[in-house]
């Protein structure tokens, strides 16, 4: 992998990450284009260990958030007289995270094979903009942030798990499931943030620990790296701009764009400019 194709793809992970359009299907619609074989094992590696750089983002601009969090819910475990709201928050979300990792062992060879069909990443795309229009629709918001339940967050985490289909977006999943639950957006993006954390971190070190050769001899570790930080960098901006937009407008600018990618996708795989695997 060239660096200047690094730098692309570090940018749309970065860009794609937390919003809910699907960061793995543009990556994958990107690797593609680019020329890159989207079913091997060193390609399907370096898009979850990018993600990490994004991890890393959001780590670092919800610091003082986690850090609270992390300290009540230890406290919490000392001292039972001390649970505060955000210890339950904090068991809402180690629950809310299991889901996803079981099924993604489980499932572990399907999603980085069959799972990576572009016609898969079209349908997808279009398919679950309907979901998150209907969840826009239906949204009450009348529950905030220190009204999420263990309910909550395992419906969600559990919804979460289709986001291992590259296009239906582990954003748009968690936050729409939020949504029907009757949380604010605001509400609902912090949470996909808090979420995406263990999820995203424990893909990435996986692969990191499964291909560490394949990326060697195929990606390359310097294309890797670079893609990453850029990630970082482009993620960071990502997450600050999200919260401060998602507070004043509803998921419409972002359901019409998945529509319209997933319909230009599918005009490349029928006219053969593309193909899906």
């Amino acid at each position: 992998m060239e660096i200047w194709q690094a730098v692309i793809l570090g940018i749309v992970e970065g860009l794609t990450e937390f919003l809910p359009v699907s960061s793995t299907g543009h990556l994958t619609i990107a690797e593609k284009l680019m020329g890159f074989d989207i079913n091997s094992a060193d390609i399907t590696a370096f898009t979850a260990i990018i993600q990490l750089g994004a991890i890393l983002a959001t780590i670092i601009y919800f610091r003082q958030d986690i850090w609270r969090l992390l300290r009540a819910w230890v406290v919490g475990l000392i001292d039972a007289t001390k649970r505060t709201q955000d210890y339950k928050f904090g068991w809402a979300v180690i629950l809310g995270s299991l889901p996803i990792g079981v099924v993604g062992l489980v499932f572990k060879d399907s999603i980085e094979t069959t799972l990576r069909s572009l016609w898969l990443v079209a349908f997808a795309l279009i398919g679950w903009s309907a979901v998150m229009w209907l969840a826009d629709h239906r949204a009450t918001q009348e529950r905030h942030e220190k009204d999420i339940t263990l309910k909550d967050t395992l419906i969600v985490g559990l919804v979460q798990c289709l986001a291992l289909i590259p296009g239906v977006s582990r954003s748009g999943a968690t936050m729409s499931a939020g949504l029907l639950r009757g949380l604010d957006r605001v509400a609902v993006t912090r949470l996909s943030f808090f979420l995406a954390i263990p999820a995203l971190t424990a893909a990435g070190l996986l692969q990191l620990a499964d291909h560490h050769s394949q990326i060697a001899s195929g990606v390359g570790w310097t294309a890797t790296a670079v893609a990453t930080i850029v990630s970082f960098v482009v993620a960071y901006a990502s997450v600050a701009w999200l919260l401060r937009f998602i507070a004043k407008h509803t998921y419409k600018v972002f359901i019409i764009y998945r529509v319209v990618i997933g319909f230009v996708l599918i005009g490349l795989l029928l006219t053969g400019t593309i193909s899906a695997t």
